[in-house]
């Protein structure tokens, strides 16, 4: 069992853990309230893009294969392309690996070889372990990234889906649901799949200068959108994720110390017992 002075010294140092978790708990609530309005106020935006280009896509039969614009372009996947969205930093909780188990099933299910755009260092960390090849890797975005930090990242992907780097491009980021729930999401990047939306087919809107010239300068600023709604969605999912990891490390702290104050004052009201059990056995032994 161990001593009096031991168990004092373990309280000690529990209880300054648990003041640690707690400050860093109050840390990441902060910054996950400003990164869930950051990710919120992004989806509208990020809605309505989407549904112009499905409106604009409903042409898209009717033109030649040939004039279609090359983002649009389906080839044959001889190599594919992954945009890993990751936490940069640690401590919070199972997230990178639920991230990073998500983006390892996809790459055993392509069917081709793949390379990564890593976003985030947990992500790059991880399958650099696993030799998968890296392209580029971006670990110094910051808590609150604006637009123009995603710039080169979309402008990698879309150089290299030009010049044939790669034929298909997914991209893969942790969800934010709620505060307690992040769910770790696959979508096609490249070639960009217009989605169906019912809305658009009773509206025939008049584009200037033209569908097809309008489309062009869409699809880029598409890529780059669904890039950044997804840093902003894995901030705020890191940050959830964060406080209640440090949460639980607090109350398990908390519980630690109760057990341990518990088995101090055993200790203790042992040692009390046998002080006075020598003390009375030796005042006996005076009187004899």
């Amino acid at each position: 069992m161990a001593t009096i002075r031991e168990i004092r010294r373990r309280i000690r140092s529990v209880r300054n853990t648990a003041k640690i978790t707690k400050a860093m708990e109050l840390v990441a609530a902060s910054k996950m309230r400003r990164a869930q309005l950051r990710a919120l106020a992004g989806r509208p935006y990020a809605q309505r893009i989407t549904w112009v280009l499905a409106d604009l896509a409903e042409t898209l039969p009717l033109m030649d294969p040939e004039t279609v614009h090359p983002l649009l372009q389906r080839r044959e996947v001889r190599a594919a392309g992954i945009v890993l969205v990751t936490p940069t930093r640690g401590l919070c909780g199972g997230l990178p690996g639920n991230v990073n188990r998500r983006a390892s099933a996809l790459l055993l299910d392509l069917g081709a070889p793949a390379k990564l755009v890593a976003v985030g260092r947990k992500g790059r960390d991880f399958f650099r372990r696993a030799n998968v090849p890296i392209v580029a890797e971006f670990t110094e975005l910051g808590d609150y990234p604006e637009y123009l930090d995603v710039l080169p990242i979309a402008r990698v992907i879309i150089d290299d889906y030009l010049a044939g780097e790669f034929d298909q491009v997914f991209l893969v980021y942790p969800f934010f649901v709620n505060t307690m729930v992040q769910e770790p999401r696959v979508s096609q990047l490249l070639p960009v799949e217009p989605p169906e939306e019912a809305a658009t087919r009773a509206v025939d809107y008049i584009y200037e200068p033209g569908r097809e010239a309008v489309l062009a300068e869409l699809l880029p600023r598409y890529i780059e959108m669904q890039i950044y709604e997804a840093i902003l969605e894995g901030i705020a999912s890191e940050q959830s994720a964060r406080m209640v990891a440090m949460r639980n490390a607090t109350d398990a702290a908390n519980e630690m110390i109760q057990e341990l104050t518990l088995t101090y004052n055993k200790a203790r009201q042992e040692q009390i017992t046998k002080e006075l059990l020598d003390i009375v056995g030796g005042g006996e032994g005076l009187k004899a």
